[in-house]
């Protein structure tokens, strides 16, 4: 598996993640839901976000490494 497919991967898993918060958030509606909100589930997105971007960074290095040791 390639690191570019690992990236649309961790998207993807991101997109349902985001997709069954939002349905737990609907009905869970108090502080708590507030104070996970914004200290583990904001946190946890901009980590998977900064993530998949340094692969997509990193794929045309590996790809150029890859190639030159050939």
């Amino acid at each position: 598996m390639s690191l570019n497919a690992n990236a649309t991967e961790l998207n993807a898993a991101l997109k349902t993640l985001r997709e069954r918060w939002e349905e737990v958030r609907d009905v869970w509606r108090d502080g708590v839901a507030d104070e996970f909100e914004s200290t583990v589930w904001k946190s946890l997105e901009a980590q998977v976000n900064s993530a998949v971007q340094a692969m997509d960074r990193l794929t045309p290095i590996l790809a150029k490494a890859l190639r030159d040791c050939e």
